[in-house]
Formats: structure tokens, sequence, C-alpha cells
């Protein structure tokens, strides 16, 4: 029996990881691919969550805002090198989602910032996050969370780090 629970589990897994609309009540312009989120430590205040949009409308779109229920605010953020220190700030207007094209949310760039996080995101597990879009409305995504080291995308990182 328990074996039935943990491939329902992984089933659920790949269905949300393998870019299928993730929004309930019809299809959407917009696709969620391969979300996910690095594991925290103990205490950690802040997280962060990775997915690849797509947008397979001939209109370009929004990322507007982002909400969960591990986190008492979230927002949308970009990290970018500048004179060789690496910046983070809020997108306070959101992230374009170009028309017939995609945007990739990874370290070191684009992200979907958790702060104040409710629990420790532990290797394993998923959590419940809602992309507010401007055209595409609200699409429900189950984040699932990655060790602390990983780093699917294989390309980032933290460096120097300078918050605005």
């Amino acid at each position: 029996m328990r074996s039935l629970y943990t491939l329902a589990f992984v089933a659920v897994l790949v269905v949300f990881a393998s870019g299928v609309p993730a929004r309930a009540g019809g299809p959407s312009t917009i696709t969620v691919e391969q979300p996910w989120a690095r594991a925290t430590p103990a205490g950690a205040m802040t997280g962060a969550v990775y997915m690849t949009l797509q947008n397979k409308s001939d209109s370009p779109d929004r990322l507007a805002a982002a909400s969960s229920d591990v986190a008492a605010k979230v927002q949308i953020h970009q990290m970018a090198v500048v004179n060789g220190v690496m910046q983070m700030r809020q997108l306070v207007n959101g992230l374009s989602i170009p028309a017939s094209g995609s945007v990739t949310l990874k370290p070191g760039s684009y992200h979907v910032m958790l702060i104040g996080l409710k629990k420790q995101l532990i290797a394993g597990e998923t959590i419940p996050l809602t992309l507010t879009f401007a055209k595409a409305g609200n699409i429900s995504v189950t984040v699932p969370i990655q060790a602390m080291g990983s780093n699917p995308s294989g390309k980032g990182g933290m460096g120097k780090m300078e918050m605005k």
C-alpha cells in the first residue's frame, strides 16, 4: 500500500514538471514548466522558486504577482551582476512574458522570492504557489523542493550579493 502512495506522489510530480498547463478550468495561454525550489536550512526566513514560463499567446503577458501560504510575502525578483557585485531587486511592475516566448526563472536571475517563511523548505516535499498573470489570470502550481545544493539548470549562483 505504501508503494502505491509513493507511486502516486511521483506521478503527480512528473505531471507538474512536464509543462502541462497548471490552470484548472480550461486551457491557459501560459504553461509553467519544471517548477522547483531549493531546500532551506532550519530558521531560514527566505526561499526562492524557479521555473520556465511559456506564453502560447500571440500577445505578451505579465507575471504580476505570486502568493503561497508558506510565506508572509511573495515577490518577483531579479538578480544581476552590476560592477562585479550581485544585486537583487523586486520587480514591482512584474515580469513580462513575451508573445509566443518564454522566460526562465533560475538561480542568479529572475525568481519568485518567498519572504518570511512560515516553515522550513524540506527536500522531497512540495509547496503550493499561485501565480497571477495580467491576462492569463491565476495559475496554481505545486512546487517540488530539491536538495539544498541542487541547481537543475546547472547555471547561476549567488556570488557576492547586495540587496536593493
